[in-house]
């Protein structure tokens, strides 16, 4: 090879790398591109769950367990960290109740994990209602039977969707588990 030929070897193949870092840059863009428009997707599924259930889980709230403040989305923001929980609701009087629902379009273990840390925290962020005594309540759109019989196990109602978009699967001689504000 000559150094005529050595040289455009060089600048021929400087080229094509030049070429090839472009395509493996535009193509990185793209693929992040996509997982945000994927994540975005996912939360607007979950959007959607959560707003096509509200109505059912409102219904069940006050019919199954006289629930007189139903609110979905309710927030809540404390020294610069935030709760959200997709359905808050309660009664006062004689007895004072409440009830803190987690809508899934899918149901997974993950969901078990994070429905148990807003229990355990619910009185942190609302001490307000420490006089209550809350239930748990997961509904979702499909799952596995682990994830079921997990929900049931943590001594939270189950509610599933059914003939009339979202139906009870509690069973009858299912005993929630009941969160109490610990005493000071």
């Amino acid at each position: 090879m000559s150094t005529v030929e050595l040289k455009q070897f060089i600048e021929s193949t400087a080229i094509s790398q030049r070429e090839t870092d472009r395509i493996v840059k535009e193509t990185d863009r793209q693929l992040k591109e996509l997982g945000k428009q994927i994540g975005g997707l996912g939360n607007k599924f979950g959007a959607f769950a959560e707003g096509l259930a509200f109505s059912s889980i409102e219904r069940i709230l006050r019919t199954e367990f006289g629930m007189e403040a139903v609110t979905p989305r309710f927030s809540v923001v404390k020294g610069g960290e935030s709760q959200e929980y997709d359905v808050l609701a309660y009664r006062n009087g004689e007895t004072s109740q409440g009830m803190m629902v987690e809508v899934k379009s899918s149901l997974d273990l993950a969901t078990i994990e994070q429905m148990k840390r807003k229990m355990d925290s619910l009185f942190h962020w609302m001490p307000e209602h420490r006089e209550k005594e809350f239930q748990g309540m997961v509904a979702y759109v499909e799952g596995s039977a682990a994830a079921r019989q997990a929900v049931l196990a943590h001594g939270w109602h189950l509610v599933q969707v059914g003939e009339d978009l979202f139906e009870m699967k509690t069973p009858p001689d299912f005993v929630p588990k009941i969160y109490r504000a610990p005493q000071p």
